[in-house]
């Protein structure tokens, strides 16, 4: 309920009701989104740049002409244009979602040091990060930050539960409930990624010797292999976003994955270190928290307002969708997003 009252020739308004943070806000108008979205598929559609993830022999027979994008907003409006509902493995995205279920079990303290959250601004897969934060020279514990392999393997290595079973249901439930709907493994792409993931399990064992593993190092290893395999699409990637620009709350289902507390500590992470080494030069240039996976997703987040989701498989030498960076970037001017400006709509 509203009320007025006048002061000296001023007029203000109060209410005595909860405001949430979707109605202090603006959101674009439902045309002008799509137009965007619209614009964006058709103005990249055409790009060759890019190549799919090779490591991976799933990934590496991706169609690279699929192209999609959604847009989710703070109030639960969905739009999406081309191939936005064609399923793909989620990947890296998938950290940001295994972050915000240990934050939830742990706290911002037991990431902050036992994990980092500081940009390491080497490749996502670098085991030399590893060794320059174990000799204090990064200013972080020696896993980096939750979203380079090293610290998503710490993270996952911190998921509550007796047995595996247990800590990877907790997992993609708690992705399940970003999404807005149950999501399934895909078993080929995790097959595949078992059998090609000598690197990581290097890692875990690293990680180990140092002191900053918290669990069994092949059972953690396949954890966060299950983690990366599960199956989403561009609108599912928006609508997790979504869910973390609405404080937490899926729009779609008015369900609180998290608290207000946990989203906004995992978007500061995603604007730190979201797009591996490039992450710098992607806040620069698009200024949204996003993250990228090598399975061709990424998503961007405007804070209270709306998330895109982006699927295109070719990726740039970092890792992160070419299409994907362009069309975020496009529809964020476009729509006048970035949360550095002070003329943010």
């Amino acid at each position: 309920m509203l009320f007025a009252f006048v002061i000296t020739g001023s007029v203000f308004i109060a209410c005595d009701s909860p405001v949430y943070a979707r109605e202090r806000v603006l959101l674009p108008p439902s045309p002008t989104i799509q137009k965007a979205i619209e614009q964006a598929y058709e103005k990249f559609r055409h790009v060759t740049d890019g190549k799919n993830a090779s490591y991976i022999p799933y990934l590496a027979k991706a169609d690279p002409a699929l192209y999609g994008i959604a847009v989710v907003t703070a109030d639960g409006r969905v739009f999406k244009v081309g191939q936005a509902d064609h399923a793909f493995p989620v990947e890296s995205v998938a950290k940001i979602f295994t972050l915000a279920a240990v934050l939830r079990e742990h706290g911002a303290e037991t990431v902050l040091h036992k994990v980092g959250v500081n940009a390491t601004g080497l490749p996502f897969n670098s085991v030399l990060a590893v060794e320059l934060n174990n000799d204090k020279l990064g200013g972080s514990p020696p896993p980096g930050n939750p979203l380079v392999n090293a610290g998503a393997i710490a993270t996952a290595s911190l998921v509550d539960g007796k047995t595996l079973d247990t800590r990877w249901k907790s997992i993609l439930n708690t992705a399940g409930e970003f999404a807005g709907h149950p999501l399934r493994l895909n078993n080929d792409v995790y097959r595949s990624e078992m059998e090609s993931n000598q690197h990581n399990q290097a890692i875990a064992v690293l990680l180990q010797s140092y002191g900053h593993l918290y669990a069994d190092p092949t059972e953690t290893v396949d954890l966060y292999t299950r983690e990366c395999s599960y199956d989403v699409d561009a609108v599912d990637l928006a609508t997790m976003g979504a869910t973390l620009a609405n404080g937490g709350t899926n729009p779609r289902t008015h369900h609180a994955a998290v608290d207000a507390a946990t989203s906004a500590r995992v978007l500061a992470v995603m604007a730190t270190a979201g797009l591996y080494n490039t992450s710098g030069e992607w806040l620069f240039k698009v200024g949204l928290p996003g993250k990228s996976g090598v399975g061709g997703g990424i998503v961007a987040v405007v804070p209270g307002k709306l998330a895109i989701g982006v699927y295109s498989s070719p990726l740039d030498e970092a890792g992160n969708s070419v299409r994907g960076q362009l069309a975020v970037q496009f529809i964020a001017e476009t729509l006048g997003v970035n949360i550095f400006a002070a003329d943010v709509q």
